[in-house]
């Protein structure tokens, strides 16, 4: 693994939905009246109150997630893109990526959006299955899923969509139909989510039980199993890519390097002679709102990390990812050796159940640890 190159993201939380998904934690809403303008100002006002202090950070990527982002208005969103390129240099090839949803509707915006400045499209699709999709509260069918993967390849270069599996009753054929019909849409990007109960979620007010652990497992290894042989290897425990198509926003987060967060309950790093800082936007939307009005900025708090906390956040995301941590990479974003990080004994320990290596100074995840990483995390890290 070379010298990683210097990257900082940009994230825009958009807060809005047509309809709450049950099974959905994220800071999302239902509201019948939006006033765009009034947003739009909003989003400006943070990214010119950050650009006072990292506008020398040139922008890798941007990333429009939600909620819903494909129901803002596309001159927004090239209003937004128009005013990080006048605040910060941007990379010659600047990944800008928005979530959408597979509606007839929203399929016929997609075209509008790219002329927007999108350049990469997530579609939450998490179901080729009618029943299932029902089961999980999408407004689209199957039928307009696929439609709208096709109609989107026709119009980005670059492609991703998500499916959500380990669902009451799924059995591995299941899984296995619902991989293949996947297989044969995908332009090179797919993130594959075992469905977890999130407290506060409909599923969790309702007792809904998701796929036991066993089941789970199994699934998870079809899905390795399937997409390797699909040219598509896990480069992140649940995001699968050909060579090149990986999300270079998300490797952004998974490698512990520094990113805005614009928007309601949006949270982001931001790094200063390796002391690096957590900030956190008031989730309510509209207090966010009114704050960044009046404000500049809907922060809420700003924490400086300490020592064991970044090295925790960085260790914990880096095993996630194939490629693993490398100790040259934790030396540039902490200035310390890894090694003398860890503790040695539960490091051993670890490498002789086969969890984790650490060969040619890299610390990874072995494919046994990658299944059951939370617990490995919580021996190596206390």
């Amino acid at each position: 693994m070379g010298k990683l190159k210097p990257a900082f993201g940009i994230y825009i939380h958009w807060p809005f939905c047509a309809k709450k998904c049950p099974y959905c934690d994220f800071n999302s809403h239902v509201q019948d009246s939006i006033d765009q303008g009034q947003w739009l100002e909003a989003y400006l006002n943070e990214l010119r109150y950050y650009a006072s202090e990292a506008s020398d950070r040139p922008v890798t990527s941007v990333f429009f997630g939600g909620g819903t982002p494909s129901l803002m208005k596309p001159q927004v969103i090239e209003d937004i893109l128009t005013e990080i390129g006048r605040l910060w240099r941007c990379s010659d090839d600047l990944e800008i990526t928005a979530e959408a949803n597979p509606s007839s509707s929203e399929s016929q915006l997609f075209q509008d959006f790219r002329q927007a400045g999108i350049n990469r499209l997530s579609i939450g699709v998490q179901s080729f299955n009618d029943q299932k999709l029902q089961f999980l509260g999408r407004l689209h069918d199957a039928a307009e899923a696929s439609n709208a993967i096709e109609t989107a390849a026709n119009i980005f270069d670059r492609l991703s969509f998500d499916l959500i599996y380990a669902l009451p009753d799924q059995t591995p054929e299941d899984w296995r139909q619902e991989l293949g019909a996947a297989l044969k849409l995908t332009q090179g990007h797919l993130s594959l989510y075992q469905l977890t109960i999130e407290p506060g979620t409909a599923f969790h007010k309702d007792r809904v039980a998701a796929a036991d652990e066993d089941l789970g497992s199994e699934l998870y290894e079809i899905t390795q199993e399937l997409l390797d042989q699909a040219g598509l290897p896990a480069y992140e425990i649940s995001n699968h890519a050909k060579k090149d198509q990986e999300s270079r926003h998300n490797l952004v987060y998974w490698r512990g390097q520094d990113y805005l967060g614009i928007g309601p309950g949006a949270h982001g790093r931001l790094t200063h002679n390796f002391q690096t800082e957590m900030i956190h936007n008031y989730r309510e939307p509209g207090k966010w709102l009114e704050l960044a009005q009046t404000e500049g900025t809907g922060q809420q708090k700003r924490t400086p990390l300490s020592a064991e906390e970044r090295r925790d956040e960085i260790i914990l995301m880096g095993l996630r990812l194939a490629e693993g941590l490398s100790a040259d990479h934790y030396h540039t974003l902490t200035g310390t050796d890894l090694a003398s990080s860890l503790d040695q004994n539960r490091l051993q320990a670890l490498e002789n159940e086969g969890f984790i290596s650490f060969q040619d100074n890299i610390l990874k995840a072995a494919p046994a640890g990658r299944q059951r990483l939370n617990a490995v995390l919580a021996h190596l890290l206390s």
